[in-house]
């Protein structure tokens, strides 16, 4: 059942896509992830994602959704849900104002949910063609997570000031492959606990707008919840449909 609500969560994304096939203004990538194994250990390992992008000549709006499911031998081992969303207001061709939302379910992590907002400064200080650029950004913002156990006080939020740092690299290797480096890190300001997030990808085309697509995912939590491991890695090969 969990399986099947975690299908339609991938499926779900896929509507956004149908309406960037309309709109010539949206640009869309739909991620698709699937493993089937038999035998001595039935496992099923569903992951999907879904980006937008709308370029304006001051704004830059971009969103992301990403859900993952693993299941061995009918017991749920890993399900993720994650959203996030950005606008940029440029200055010029490089400077940018920035506001971004971001929300995380992660059923093994020790939080009912994480959430954060931040806004700060970005600079696009390296841009060559369409696609290779590298950005950096830092801002500061709120944090907000809920404990799946209360904390020896009873509650169970965690709140606090964070400063956010973050840099994006995407380098088009040639006319068919590219690679993506993606890195940020949330520092609190009023508890000592830093989340720090990389991802690095290298997609292929296949055929048309199709590719092939291997990400290196890590995630380290400096003081994560009783009973929860400090870093998370995920490697993934999925299908990528770009418009």
């Amino acid at each position: 059942m969990k399986s099947q609500r975690a299908i339609a969560a991938v499926l779900v994304t896929a509507a956004p896509l149908l309406q960037a096939q309309t709109n010539p203004g949206l640009q869309a990538e739909f991620e698709l992830g699937l493993l089937v194994t038999t035998g001595n250990t039935d496992e099923r390992n569903i992951s999907g994602r879904i980006g937008l992008a709308r370029e304006y000549v001051r704004w830059r709006n971009t969103g992301e959704f990403n859900a993952r499911h693993i299941e061995a031998d009918d017991e749920t081992t890993a399900e993720e849900y994650r959203a996030e969303g950005e606008t940029n207001y440029k200055f010029d061709e490089q400077q940018y104002w920035f506001l971004r939302g971001a929300w995380e379910d992660d059923r093994f992590s020790g939080y009912a949910f994480e959430s954060s907002v931040t806004a700060g400064y970005g600079n696009r200080i390296w841009e060559q063609g369409e696609v290779s650029f590298l950005s950096v950004s830092t801002g500061l913002g709120y944090r907000y997570n809920e404990l799946d156990e209360p904390q020896a006080d009873g509650t169970r939020e965690e709140e606090s000031v964070i400063a956010r740092f973050a840099a994006e690299l995407a380098h088009e290797i040639s006319d068919r492959s590219l690679f993506r480096q993606k890195l940020s890190s949330e520092v609190g300001l009023e508890e000592t606990n830093t989340i720090t997030q990389s991802e690095t990808s290298l997609q292929a085309a296949v055929i048309g707008n199709l590719a092939l697509k291997l990400a290196y995912r890590v995630k380290h939590v400096s003081a994560p919840p009783e009973g929860a491991e400090r870093t998370d890695t995920e490697t993934a090969l999925s299908v990528l449909y770009t418009y």
